[in-house]
């Protein structure tokens, strides 16, 4: 096998991807589709999970509530049945969460954001290790994001679930690796789409500025001054997966064009 060959993941791989009817996930579950894997989506969003079924009607979708412990198993008994196991998670399904002062946010807006963005990737990833351990070696990769990293006003609970994400692939890469099974998080950062689009807008609000002032602010604390594109992320899941990245685990790594600061 040359290097060339080695940055690839083989044909025939078995995916799971954690909303991926929409964006990351979409680029991610599109990427592996295209590489020859076997592709099952979840997704909480009913219409684009639709859409993403008639567009690419070989991939598996479900439709998903990953914050609930009853969908979550019934979601991995589908890919262990109609997959006939796994070899890659890509746990990606998360939300933004209040933008506010924390003494401003309600209870339930907290544990609604920790809940869907770090409780979820617990409650699939207790299903999905059974899975990955039949293999005896597998891939896990947890969509963090440089909020894992860096400390985000106004953005707390958000910030916590990302940096808490970080702890647990970190955790889980020391107890996983002993079965052959690698675990990373990818730290997005200002990824271009409808999501990113929200978080500018909703912290203009907050601080009183124009949405143009906002995201100027936002690329000027990228040093490459530029969002980063879906397929980035979804390349480095790809290279994660491959042989070339078997060796990587137990990292945070960040695809951001280097943001400095939030």
């Amino acid at each position: 096998m040359n290097m060339i060959e080695r940055t690839r993941p083989r044909s025939g791989l078995r995916v799971l991807v954690t909303a991926g009817a929409s964006g990351i996930g979409k680029a991610i579950a599109c990427a592996f589709r295209e590489a020859g894997a076997k592709v099952l989506i979840c997704d909480i969003d009913e219409d684009a999970l639709g859409t993403f079924a008639k567009d690419f009607p070989d991939v598996l979708t479900r439709v998903t509530d990953v914050s609930d412990e009853t969908q979550v198993d019934q979601l991995l008994a589908m890919a262990s049945e109609q997959l006939g196991g796994l070899d890659v998670l890509v746990n990606n399904a998360g939300i933004s969460g209040p933008t506010g002062a924390i003494d401003e946010l309600s209870v339930e807006e907290i544990r609604r954001t920790l809940d869907i963005d770090l409780m979820s990737q617990f409650l699939v990833l207790r299903r999905a290790l059974p899975l990955l351990r039949a293999n005896e070696a597998g891939t896990i990769i947890n969509i963090s994001s440089v909020a894992g990293r860096l400390g985000y006003a106004l953005r707390t609970p958000y910030a916590a679930a990302k940096w808490g994400i970080v702890g647990l692939t970190q955790s889980l890469a020391k107890e996983a690796g002993p079965d052959g099974i690698s675990v990373n998080a990818i730290l997005p950062g200002v990824v271009r789409g409808a999501r990113i689009e929200n978080v500018i807008r909703s912290r203009a609000e907050s601080l009183g500025i124009s949405y143009e002032e906002m995201e100027a602010q936002y690329l000027s604390q990228v040093s490459l001054r530029r969002m980063v594109e879906p397929e980035d992320v979804a390349g480095m899941a790809l290279f994660l997966s491959s042989p070339a990245g078997a060796n990587i685990s137990g990292q945070a790594i960040s695809v951001c064009g280097n943001v400095e600061t939030i």
